[in-house]
């Protein structure tokens, strides 16, 4: 078996011939990607239901807009939090969430650099002081052995650097341009592909 780079803590934008509608203008941020396969959450699928209609302990640490993201087709009925936390790890606020004697912090795990996954079963007046924003996803995007190296290989996504504010974007309807508008390559003439590409 070849061995996998790791493109955790990355965006994969989707290129405009994606034909799945699930991934159509999708922005998703890897949480984990290994051999054993990917994992990650759509950043720019806002749904119309309220935080506090699910997770009311949460709603008050959510940035605008404070709804829930539809993170994928898989496991709708779950929810994962993603949040912000500033500074690096082991210094400032984060060293504040660490056990006395242990390594593992309370309540979230680093996923690439001050990004991490937040333990939505924890009290979340733990976090708040260290949250710089938390986003909450119903669903998350999946990828089995191979499977995303493939859907790579033909095309389907772009790999790019994802940046903190990705996650706690206040217009997700534009974050798909945005992330193409920033590269320092031919990817920022992706940006103006129209919508519908008849009209091109």
């Amino acid at each position: 078996m070849t061995e996998v780079s790791s493109l955790t803590g990355r965006l994969l934008v989707a290129a405009p011939a994606l034909a799945d509608p699930n991934f159509d203008r999708a922005v998703v941020l890897l949480l984990d990607h290994d051999e054993e396969g990917s994992l990650g959450v759509v950043l720019n699928r806002p749904t119309p239901v309220g935080v506090g209609d699910i997770l009311a302990s949460w709603a008050g640490l959510t940035g605008e807009p404070d709804v829930v993201f539809q993170g994928g087709p898989v496991s709708l009925d779950s929810a994962l939090g993603v949040a912000v936390i500033p500074g690096d790890e082991g210094t400032s606020q984060g060293s504040r969430l660490r056990t006395g004697g242990g390594e593992a912090p309370i309540g979230w795990r680093r996923v690439h650099g001050a990004i991490c996954l937040v333990d939505l079963d924890a009290p979340p007046e733990l976090l708040a002081a260290a949250l710089g924003s938390l986003r909450i996803f119903a669903g998350y995007a999946g990828w089995g052995p191979g499977q995303l190296e493939s859907e790579l290989a033909d095309g389907a996504w772009y790999v790019v650097e994802s940046e903190p504010g990705d996650v706690s974007s206040p217009r997700p309807e534009n974050l798909w341009r945005a992330v193409l508008r920033r590269q320092r390559s031919e990817l920022a003439m992706i940006a103006t592909y129209p919508d519908d590409p008849s009209l091109n």
